[in-house]
């Protein structure tokens, strides 16, 4: 990669739909989708109803980048070496004596370097978007209930559940039969989960488009809930911003499966239709594949080898597989710069929302939580006489590594000229070049942390 980045030099400009291009109410989602699974583990799985009952005080167990153990049931922090920085049994912080005991300073048992390393599996399960969130502390109050129950007798055996519960809620058909708790909420209040596109984002886009931009929208969304998302932030005319929407895009898989594996199927009244052999044309399609895809761009840039690049705010989903297995440019959606600023994040909705939506404050997932600390950086114990040092988590490992820049929201670089020059993460030894426009305050003196 080189080491400054500019939109002006790609041809090609894609975007994921959820925590991308679509901004949420963080507390207003996060309270939605964590009532969608409790209900549904409550209701048809039996759990105890306590589930149910969310303070404003728990929410701060949220926070992006932690792996839950399936069978154990503790959820933990990793070092940029795959040490444990952090560890819970369930919402209850193991003491340092305890961390100590249980992991020591070894690599975590599933740890391997990082392409080796899926962030899903039968075994761990790692939340890195706020989709994923609520449902971390969903599991960690499921883990405190069944180790009250039962005395602590492991393997847990409750992740079959939440998988059921995620295809109860989210399966492909649930919007068009108003199944479970959270499609049918968003379609009734859609102003009260989602933000839409500033005026200068809108502008931007066009932007884009005169300047013979490629523009693509590829979320594994389906069909039917993007085109609500797209009407509300975007407005009734949004298809023709994008010469190429792809729903049910099935990320990672997208990117790192062939094309026979997973080839691209033609829409009618958002029902999937035959596989393609070929992309032939653009248009709205569903799932596929990145090798297809890049091909179908040849062929509309002309070009052997069109310059990509891909907007997205999941690591496991987005930024991780365009680089690894497609090698495009990848800008970071990461929102914790908005909650990171001199303790006084910025603020996560608009002012006309303030105070519309009665209750409690809630915690936005995009805030510091106190019990997990910072997302970027945390202390390691000093051997003995020696004073705690500070390390890189993996999570910040792995931004630097497959991002070429990472910013707050699309909306902090839309008045910017096409032809900026950003400084990417390539452009030296520092974890926090390619941040724009301020690196997370925690790195902003990054000559103190221990690099492993």
């Amino acid at each position: 990669m080189a080491q400054h980045f500019s939109l002006a030099a790609c041809d090609v400009v894609g975007f994921d739909l959820d925590h991308t291009l679509c901004r949420y109410n963080l507390p207003e989602s996060a309270r939605l989708i964590y009532n969608s699974f409790a209900q549904f583990l409550v209701k048809e799985k039996g759990y105890d109803k306590e589930l149910l009952t969310v303070t404003p005080e728990d929410w701060d167990f949220c926070c992006k980048g932690l792996a839950l153990d399936l069978e154990d049931g503790n959820f933990i922090k990793l070092a940029d070496n795959g040490t444990v920085l952090r560890a819970s049994h369930g919402t209850k912080m193991l003491a340092p004596e305890v961390l100590a005991e249980e992991y020591g300073r070894k690599e975590w048992k599933h740890f391997m370097p990082d392409s080796g390393m899926a962030c899903r599996s039968g075994k761990y399960y790692f939340y890195d978007n706020y989709f994923d969130l609520p449902g971390a502390l969903l599991c960690a109050r499921v883990v405190d209930s069944l180790t009250k129950q039962n005395n602590c007798q492991k393997p847990f055996d409750f992740w079959k559940d939440i998988v059921a519960g995620i295809q109860h809620n989210y399966k492909m058909s649930a919007f068009k039969e108003n199944c479970g708790i959270y499609f049918p909420e968003i379609k009734r209040d859609p102003g009260r989960y989602l933000h839409t596109c500033p005026e200068s984002v809108k502008k931007w886009l066009r932007q884009l488009k005169n300047a013979g931009k490629i523009l693509m929208l590829i979320t594994s969304s389906h069909s039917d809930y993007c085109r609500l998302l797209c009407e509300y932030i975007l407005g009734n005319d949004f298809e023709y911003l994008f010469d190429i929407v792809i729903t049910n895009a099935l990320k990672p898989g997208f990117f790192s499966h062939l094309p026979s594996q997973r080839p691209f199927r033609t829409l009618e009244n958002d029902e999937e239709q035959e596989a393609l052999p070929s992309l032939d044309k653009p248009g709205w399609y569903s799932q596929g594949n990145a090798v297809h895809l890049y091909e179908l761009l040849k062929k509309m840039t002309g070009k052997p080898e069109p310059k990509v690049v891909y907007f997205g705010d999941s690591m496991h989903s987005d930024i991780f597989p365009a680089c690894h297995y497609s090698n495009w440019e990848t800008v970071l959606i990461l929102e914790e710069l908005r909650g990171d600023r001199d303790g006084k994040p910025e603020d996560s909705e608009p002012l006309e929302k303030k105070g519309k939506y009665e209750g409690p404050k809630a915690k936005p997932l995009n805030r510091l939580s106190k019990k997990w600390g910072s997302f970027f950086i945390d202390s390691v114990s000093g051997l003995e006489n020696t004073e705690d040092s500070l390390v890189y988590t993996w999570s910040c490992k792995r931004i630097s590594a497959y991002s070429t820049i990472a910013i707050p929201s699309i909306e902090a670089i839309a008045e910017l000229p096409l032809d900026y020059k950003f400084t990417s993460f390539s452009s030296n030894s520092s974890k926090s070049a390619g941040y724009y426009p301020n690196p997370p305050l925690v790195l902003s003196n990054d000559g103190k942390l221990t690099t492993k």
